[in-house]
């Protein structure tokens, strides 16, 4: 088995993350579900990026506006030339979808921090409390690139009628309608339950090992390709509830497989399973 994955450049080992604590032109972003965690304790140097309050709107089911992710960059200290290296809780779950955002408006420069906060924790690396500040960066954005890496209702429509590739990465439960969410979580979100027709259920945490790192590149295809019998030349759409857990599969079949056609539709269940007439297919 080996780790060829198509960009391993895209992640870097805890290791090179603490080399590089006081690298100028690198930014270490946590980014988490629990937002508590960052206060209890971050890698030194390391800011914290809120996805509910930084990274989405806040009156609109939309993310933030080119101007809104600007200023975020320009506080934060990042240039359109930093490194900006994502961590977090969940086996980067939300790193990656912090990642995704950040390509949405054309950051070249992104990296993973392959195992996340509890790898960085396990290895009893340092860690403090204390909020840093940077200069604040003259940042410019590229317009957002919607219909690039994001998928839309309209899209995912076209995609059943076709009969195109879709990846449920949710669990189990909320694929076959049982559940509206991960077990321990409030069950909300959405009137129907089931998944869109056509979709394959691959959930997203098939692709991290015990310890949050990525399974190596002949784990990932066996799942990915063998069993599910994707490939690179496809045109796929992936999807969860919200599009977090969809941006951990996203990372991992643009990255780590190679495919240079996958969006995220991060509508996901929470708007498919609310629109009036939408289709939906249980077991």
């Amino acid at each position: 088995m080996t780790n060829d994955y198509a960009q391993p450049e895209a992640l870097v080992s805890t290791q090179w993350v603490a080399d590089n604590l006081h690298t100028p032109n690198v930014r270490i972003v946590e980014s988490d579900e629990d937002l508590l965690l960052y206060g209890q304790g971050h890698i030194p140097g390391s800011i914290m990026i809120d996805w509910v309050n930084d990274l989405n709107d806040s009156i609109r089911r939309d993310y933030l506006d080119r101007e809104g992710f600007e200023a975020l960059c320009r506080r934060c200290g990042i240039g359109n030339d930093t490194t900006v290296v994502f961590y977090g809780d969940k086996s980067n779950w939300w790193a990656c979808y912090a990642l995704w955002v950040f390509r949405l408006y054309g950051h070249q420069h992104v990296r993973i921090m392959n195992g996340g906060r509890k790898k960085w924790v396990d290895e009893g690396r340092e860690m403090n409390k204390q909020t840093p500040a940077y200069p604040a960066s003259g940042y410019k954005a590229q317009a957002r690139a919607d219909y690039k890496i994001r998928a839309f209702r309209e899209q995912v429509m076209e995609h059943v009628r076709s009969s195109l590739p879709l990846v449920d990465v949710r669990s189990p439960k909320e694929y076959t309608g049982e559940m509206m969410h991960m077990e321990a979580y409030p069950q909300e979100g959405a009137l129907r339950g089931g998944h869109i027709p056509g979709a394959r259920s691959i959930p997203w945490a098939r692709a991290a090992n015990e310890d949050g790192t990525f399974k190596n590149a002949d784990e990932l295809r066996q799942i990915y390709e063998v069993e599910q019998h994707l490939a690179p030349d496809q045109n796929v759409v992936a999807y969860c509830r919200i599009g977090e857990r969809s941006s951990h599969t996203w990372f991992v079949l643009t990255y780590l497989l190679g495919y240079p056609n996958v969006r995220n539709y991060d509508g996901s269940w929470t708007e498919w399973g609310n629109l009036v007439g939408a289709p939906i297919e249980r077991p």
